[in-house]
């Protein structure tokens, strides 16, 4: 029995320093080395991809600024890219991850093709959709809509999932998809690392990386070391994928100046990754939390907060710690009996890789989306996308 033929599959993501976008550049990366030809759409190249590949291909959307627009619009130039590199490649799957503005785009984009030379649609959701603008009132029936209209949806957590049909309702089924990471090779021993960044040997490094949204909750992170006792038992690493200074007067504020090192926009992650001990999240909401996965596949327990689809990540006390009050004083607690164990932080952290090897294995979670690409390319989906957004839209509208 022959094979299945190699698929050509367009990705648009955010390219920015985001879950989002890491996963997607990631998927992209192993579905090119599986032997699928992968086509990247957006305004930039994909944060930490190298698409220098066999089988990776990166099409730019050139955003142009016409005094005729008070704001710059992305949604109709990257429509007519999608359009463009759909026809040109023969397209068999469109994947965007986010439905705004990428699903509604992409909609766009099919409906300027012949109905025979138009790709599947697939919306990956991963937080904000629903989460943020599928409770305002002037986005929310675009998302819905932009959901219905898609061949097939994913979420990467069974939280997501149950809050968009909470949430939205968008009368299609979802289908979860965990994230995964897929570590880059260590370039620098973690002693080299730890001296470089000026961390004594008795210290405990504490990591939080994060694009700095205020969903991420910077302010709570920095209250709660501020709260743990042995002072000088501790350094906190922050991966910023953002902007930072506006948090610098909280810094010197806490009395975290010789605490706190900051790395702007990292490229190689893997290098802090394995030189830290223990992570530390403190959001308000997560749909997954990349970062605790990208810890865990370094042996790397985290404390953080017990919110969203965190929990489907971490099991309390097995190979983490959830604190789901979201008070500073009881993560300082947390993080603080971890400082003081260093048996059970490597108990914790062996379990956390486990884990990561096992049911976060780019493997196990690359095969699924191929598989699940094959199976929405088989389906009969002609029409039933457009009948389900209006009757949809409707029902919103009374």
């Amino acid at each position: 029995m022959s094979s299945p033929r190699p698929l050509r599959i367009g990705i648009t993501c955010y390219p920015s320093v985001g879950g989002s976008g890491i996963l997607a550049s990631a998927l992209g990366e192993q579905l090119a080395r599986c032997g699928h030809e992968v086509h990247f759409i957006s305004y930039e190249r994909p944060f930490r991809i190298k698409l220098d590949g066999p089988n990776l291909f990166f099409h730019p959307v050139v955003i142009s600024d016409y005094d005729l627009f008070k704001h710059r619009d992305y949604t109709l130039p990257l429509s007519v890219k999608m359009a463009e590199v759909s026809r040109d490649h023969a397209l068999d799957i469109l994947h965007v991850h986010y439905a705004v503005p990428h699903a509604t785009a992409a909609i766009l984009a099919l409906e300027m093709l012949p109905e025979n030379r138009r790709p599947k649609l697939i919306t990956t959701l991963h937080g904000t959709d629903t989460t943020l603008l599928g409770r305002d009132p002037g986005y929310g029936p675009a998302v819905r809509h932009a959901l219905a209209r898609s061949d097939a949806v994913t979420a990467v957590s069974r939280f997501l999932e149950e809050e968009t049909h909470r949430v939205l309702g968008p009368g299609c089924p979802i289908e979860v998809i965990h994230n995964f990471f897929t570590p880059r090779p260590v370039a620098r021993p973690r002693e080299v690392v730890r001296k470089e960044l000026g961390v004594a040997p008795h210290e405990t490094l504490l990591l939080h990386l994060s694009n700095l949204r205020p969903i991420k909750r910077i302010d709570r992170l920095l209250e709660s070391v501020a709260l743990i006792r042995a002072r000088e038992s501790f350094r906190l690493l922050i991966l910023a994928g953002g902007d930072f200074s506006p948090f610098a007067a909280d810094v010197r504020r806490l009395g975290l100046a010789d605490r706190v090192i900051v790395r702007h926009h990292v490229f190689e992650i893997e290098d802090y990754l394995n030189a830290a001990d223990l992570g530390l999240f403190t959001s308000d909401s997560e749909s997954f939390c990349l970062s605790i996965l990208e810890a865990m596949a370094f042996g790397r327990p985290s404390v953080s907060t017990a919110v969203g689809g965190i929990p489907e990540v971490v099991d309390d006390g097995r190979n983490g710690l959830l604190v789901p009050s979201a008070e500073p004083a009881d993560l300082a607690r947390a993080v603080e009996s971890l400082i003081a164990d260093p048996a059970r932080r490597a108990q914790l952290g062996a379990a956390a890789r486990e884990k990561a090897q096992t049911v976060f294995s780019t493997e196990r979670i690359v095969a699924r989306y191929e598989s699940f690409y094959r199976q929405v390319l088989e389906r009969d989906t002609s029409g039933d996308a457009v009948t389900r957004s209006q009757e949809l839209f409707v029902r919103s509208a009374g």
